[in-house]
């Protein structure tokens, strides 16, 4: 009897990708799209699957299907607006909440939902308004909480600061820690607008405090994988991996540590007129799925068992087809994506056509704003200041040693010496990336397009010095991270 015949199609594609085997996966979740009940909630499910997996096409056709279940619900309903938006179709989600009758438009959780939307395009009245709508119907929303701090400028008696302050009792009673966290991360950022730096640095730590209890940071686990890359990803044994014949350079990737000035150059590099779109958007690691653990050995392992003449060359045509799928067909795509570094060997050698800028910022500028920012991915490290040090110090390591192994495809880019001269640095990075300069490059806070990341407002103002020694303001409190990181 073949029992696996008999499993749901989701578990069967996991087995797939526990094999190492994407395609496979791929083609049982378009069988169940084919064959599968019309309804469902196993639809969140292979959604969030295929997201993980790269598959956007499949992953919002299930966020459909999902929302689409009876019972229908607003929750539902969110959930796949949130999937059209964060898959860069904004507009088909903004046509579906322009559907919904007027009560639903004017629910909190819709407001908020287009309050962000709104805000990522760089229209921040607009989106103040949205979540101030959303706030007068439900004052304890933390999250609207949040993004109306993140996008508005506080002064000293704000009456946003003190609605803050005196709701923050009751969002703490009745919301999960996380939830909590995040309007603590607003709050804090209201105070250190204030110059009130005792009270922000507070608010912040508290929060962290909060999802540090939740996911602790594995810095074992993090300097052991580190090890294992410097040790296996050598000029010599990389030679052992066969080359690729794809050579497409539609990708243009920037890395750095979050908050060292990669969202600046990607908003540099988008302005310019053959450059689609970008962002953080994760599809590398995706498209590296065959190798199966993105080791040196799983690499060779996949190349001995692929049967493919051009082994790598379909890593490559893999990414590009996510990209075609994310973005469409023309132009050229900004990767950003965090933590490039732990792939930048398999990256550089499956995409031989592409080049890296790296940003490089003054460590303690970097880790304060880190260590102030909340995340809404999981970055565990990210929560206390030693931690920070430990992380950084670990990922100076494998910036040693992939700007020495590929001196060549690595733009180093100091983010201060660019700061105070963008007339001689942003040439470099459109040079090192196959572009010519164009006016508009060198005012491309004027350049309108979605920014997701923290950095949305920053990239709106013109290129300056005025963020450079921030972390100077918690002077005192910076000791922990100096200890740790200069030892």
């Amino acid at each position: 009897m073949n029992t696996s015949a008999q499993k749901p199609r989701i578990l069967q594609a996991i087995e797939a990708l526990h094999r190492a085997d994407p395609e496979q996966a791929v083609a049982i979740l378009n069988d169940e799209l084919r064959l599968g009940d019309a309804t469902g909630a196993r639809w969140m499910s292979a959604s969030k699957l295929a997201a993980n997996i790269g598959e956007i096409d499949i992953a919002i056709e299930s966020a459909r299907r999902y929302s689409r279940t009876p019972p229908v619900s607003l929750e539902r309903l969110l959930y796949y607006w949130g999937e059209l938006a964060t898959h860069g179709r904004v507009d088909a989600a903004q046509a579906e909440v322009a559907r919904m009758p007027a009560d639903v438009r004017d629910h909190p959780a819709v407001l908020h939902f287009q309050g962000t939307i709104t805000g990522q395009e760089g229209d921040f009245e607009r989106a103040i308004d949205f979540y101030r709508r959303a706030l007068a119907k439900s004052p304890l929303l933390p999250q609207s909480w949040f993004a109306l701090a993140m996008i508005k400028k506080f002064t000293p008696g704000d009456a946003d600061l003190d609605a803050m302050d005196q709701h923050r009792a009751a969002i703490a009673a009745g919301g999960a820690p996380a939830i909590y966290a995040r309007f603590l991360y607003g709050l804090g950022k209201a105070w250190q607008d204030c110059g009130e730096i005792d009270k922000a640095f507070a608010c912040y730590s508290e929060g962290a405090a909060l999802r540090q209890a939740e996911e602790k940071f594995d810095l074992g686990a993090v300097a052991g994988l580190v090890d294992r890359l410097i040790t296996d990803f050598t000029p010599e044994r990389m030679r052992q991996l066969k080359p690729p014949r794809h050579t497409s350079d539609r990708a243009i990737f920037v890395n750095g540590l979050p908050r060292s000035g990669t969202t600046l150059v990607e908003q540099i590099i988008a302005s310019h007129s053959q450059v689609s779109d970008g962002g953080e958007i994760g599809l590398l690691r995706p498209a590296l799925l065959p190798t199966g653990d993105f080791s040196f050995a799983g690499a060779l392992r996949y190349q001995e068992r692929d049967g493919s003449d051009d082994p790598w060359g379909d890593i490559g045509r893999r990414y590009e087809r996510m990209l075609d799928m994310r973005f469409g067909s023309g132009g050229r795509i900004i990767d950003k994506t965090l933590v490039h570094s732990h792939f930048m060997g398999l990256l550089l050698h499956a995409l031989p056509g592409s080049n890296v800028i790296w940003m490089r910022r003054n460590p303690e500028d970097v880790a304060l704003s880190c260590f102030r920012n909340f995340f809404t991915d999981s970055l565990p490290w990210s929560w206390s200041l030693t931690d920070i040090a430990e992380f950084f110090r670990i990922e100076d390591r494998l910036f040693a040693h992939w700007s020495t192994q590929f001196p060549d495809r690595i733009l180093v880019v100091p983010y201060e010496e660019m700061a105070a001269d963008p007339g001689a640095w942003i040439p470099r990075i459109l040079n090192h990336v196959g572009l010519p300069p164009e006016p508009q490059v060198f005012e491309s806070h004027k350049t309108q397009r979605r920014v997701r990341t923290a950095s949305l407002q920053q990239v709106r103002a013109p290129i300056s010095t005025a963020r450079i020694g921030l972390s100077k303001q918690f002077d005192k409190q910076m000791q922990a991270f100096r200890d740790v990181y200069y030892r």
